[in-house]
């Protein structure tokens, strides 16, 4: 496939400034994509974009990353409702370092540059900026785009001078790479296509140069309607510490059947054909979930390493496959306790404690009060064995191996050793 189909078989195709989609596929060019460090780690809304930057660059484009530690400053108003919280330079400087790490796995083994916007913005004065890029942006422009216009309405919150000019900044970016980099091409989302066009425009008014933005379209969750991209517990991180792998593998592998096909598509870099025959597959036996067993391989993978993919998968396989403790290896109950909410707890303590006291210490529940509701209903189990509802004590007995996988509902899960 040339790179514009490609991109449209995958879904990335949402806006070009080019006149037909094919004009991407004639030239070699260099492009830049980036990311405001705004948090310590990317999101899969981040690595959606990401995932579109490695097939430009698997068809030989040259890749520029971007790190927006002056973008960053400020914080992109697009999207928003409200003014931004101003980070500290300090924590600025500590996510760069983060989701420059991860651009490193994410892109690991391409050709890559990571540029950072705050490198060229320092030395700029207040002044020079002005005459060089803000006497060349027409109000009427600025004060059209949508963010402006609902954030100065009546149910607007109001803009600041920052937040207004937030998009100077980041055209004056595709200015100083094209002129520096020769960067003849801005990859983003669709939310960022308002910023990007604002480039374009500044290259061809101060330099003459032909620029292009090309966008992706935003990614639906087939299943519920709503943008995709988050868990029960909120944002999904590329980030470990703020995702396990566990929860990373467990949420592709709970994706619906109706978004399953375009996510491996989006998120693998699996061949059309191979996708083709895993969907294939997948119709033919859906109870088999094989296009989520190979999303959620796939992407916990690249994302977090084929060896931390095998321990969320192990660990899935405990929690949700009724595989008994005393089945697995010590190491193995460690691995799981690693990934899980756990806690060791003296064998003699143990028999003092009540069911409900493991729930709340394990996170199950906040309070004990709530614990008490959890186990009236049936919803927790011990080693998938049910608690009956005037349970008191803990019931040792039932460990097995010393162990108990506790579980609450059918997605919440913890593990308690006897030590």
């Amino acid at each position: 496939m040339t790179l514009s189909e490609e991109l449209t078989w995958r879904g990335f195709a949402n806006q070009w400034t080019y006149k037909s989609i094919t004009d991407i596929d004639i030239n070699k060019f260099t492009f830049y994509w980036g990311v405001d460090p705004s948090a310590d780690s990317m999101t899969i809304g981040n690595l959606a974009a990401a995932m579109m930057v490695r097939h430009f660059i698997d068809h030989g484009q040259k890749a520029i990353l971007l790190l927006g530690g002056a973008t960053g400053m400020i914080g992109d108003p697009d999207g928003k409702s409200a003014e931004r919280e101003l980070l500290s330079t300090e924590q600025i400087a500590a996510n760069k370092s983060a989701i420059a790490e991860q651009y490193k796995r994410v892109f690991a083994g391409k050709d890559f540059e990571i540029v950072d916007n705050y490198e060229w913005f320092k030395d700029i004065s207040y002044l020079d900026f002005l005459r060089d890029v803000g006497k060349h942006v027409p109000m009427r422009t600025m004060l059209g785009r949508e963010f402006v216009q609902s954030r100065l309405g009546e149910e607007g919150s109001g803009i600041s001078y920052a937040e207004f000019s937030y998009s100077l900044i980041q055209g004056y970016d595709f200015l100083h790479l094209n002129r520096e980099k020769g960067v003849s091409l801005q990859v983003c989302g669709a939310d960022q296509w308002g910023n990007s066009i604002a480039g374009v425009d500044l290259i061809r008014r101060l330099t003459g140069n032909e620029a292009h933005v090309w966008s992706a379209p935003l990614i639906v969750n087939k299943d519920t309607g709503v943008k995709f991209g988050k868990s029960e517990e909120g944002a999904v991180w590329l980030d470990a510490n703020k995702t396990s792998a566990y929860k990373f593998y467990q949420f592709w592998l709970n994706v619906g059947d109706e978004s399953a096909g375009d996510l491996l598509k989006i998120y693998t870099l699996l061949p059309k054909d191979e996708i083709e025959s895993i969907l294939v597959s997948h119709q033919h036996e859906p109870g088999k979930r094989i296009a989520q067993i190979t999303l959620a391989d796939q992407v916990t993978s690249l994302v977090h390493g084929t060896e931390a993919m095998a321990v969320a998968k192990f660990a899935t396989e405990v929690t949700f496959q009724n595989r008994r403790l005393d089945s697995v290896s010590e190491e193995e109950i460690t691995t799981l306790m690693k990934e899980l909410p756990s806690a060791h707890v003296n064998l003699k303590e143990l028999e003092r404690l009540t069911v409900t006291d493991i729930v709340v210490l394990l996170g199950l529940a906040s309070s004990k009060r709530e614990a008490r509701e959890f186990i009236a209903s049936g919803a927790i189990r011990i080693n998938n064995e049910p608690v009956e509802a005037n349970a008191d004590l803990f019931p040792v007995a039932k460990l097995q191996a010393g162990a108990g996988l506790i579980r609450r509902g059918q997605k919440q899960f913890g593990i308690i050793k006897a030590a």
